[in-house]
């Protein structure tokens, strides 16, 4: 296992997909918090604000680097369905499908937390710079840090949904699709039709885990047993999948 584990983290880093999803998801973020900023602060000296809470929305703009993180784990995945490499991975894994899946999946959930471990650090450095830059000073209080320990979280967790999803769709183009329409349109369209039944969605209850401040929320300890169940749930569909059919 160690060596295929090996061979996977090798794999992850091939190419500069890694980078572009990386870049993006920094940009998209950096440009939420820049937005964050600039009406914070014009709150802020007006008074309908604290900083804390502008502070709060800064630090919390960069859950978005989840999307890429889901994204990754697809790709990495699916990619090698797209090549036909998929058939010598099984081979290199000593014919274990599930081994080769688990290892996958494990690499996958390391680089998202590498990528959460940046965000996190980003996050704090844009707070600070980006409220600087709109002359107003950050309020740190215990609320931003569970932030910060949520959007941590989901950004690792994200790697291996995505990659999970990648397992179960078996097609580059159709899993980047898939991730992309779950967490833009699908969850968030049935939280506003049902948020009864859309706050057990992934998506939805990784806002719970970040602490969005929407008020029909899942507590986030509830949230997070919704997530264990939606990777267990998409775990078992990928296995079954991956070893009862044909490797290509």
């Amino acid at each position: 296992m160690r060596n295929l584990l090996a061979g996977e983290w090798a794999k992850a880093w091939t190419g500069r997909g890694w980078l572009i999803l990386a870049g993006c998801g920094v940009l998209m973020s950096l440009l939420g918090a820049l937005g964050y900023a600039s009406q914070g602060a014009a709150a802020i000296e007006e008074g309908t604000m604290g900083r804390a809470a502008v502070t709060d929305d800064i630090v919390r703009s960069w859950f978005m680097m989840s999307l890429f993180t889901s994204l990754f784990g697809a790709i990495f995945v699916s990619r090698e369905y797209t090549s036909g490499a998929i058939g010598r991975s099984v081979l290199m894994s000593g014919g274990s499908r599930t081994r080769l899946l688990a290892a996958k999946v494990l690499t996958a959930t390391a680089v998202g937390a590498l990528a959460a471990l940046l965000t996190a650090a980003l996050s704090l450095a844009s707070a600070w710079g980006t409220l600087a830059a709109n002359g107003a000073e950050p309020a740190w209080h215990g609320e931003t840090w569970l932030i910060l320990l949520g959007v941590f979280a989901v950004n690792t967790l994200a790697a291996p949904w995505g990659a999970l999803i990648g397992w179960i769709v078996r097609h580059q183009v159709g899993a980047v699709v898939t991730v992309v329409a779950l967490t833009l349109v699908v969850d968030p369209a049935v939280q506003v039709l049902v948020p009864e039944a859309g706050r057990y969605l992934m998506t939805i209850a990784q806002s719970s885990v970040y602490r969005d401040t929407k008020p029909e929320l899942l507590s986030t300890p509830l949230a997070l047993l919704v997530i264990a169940g939606w990777l267990a749930a998409a775990g078992l569909l990928a296995r079954k999948l991956f070893t009862a059919r044909d490797v290509v």
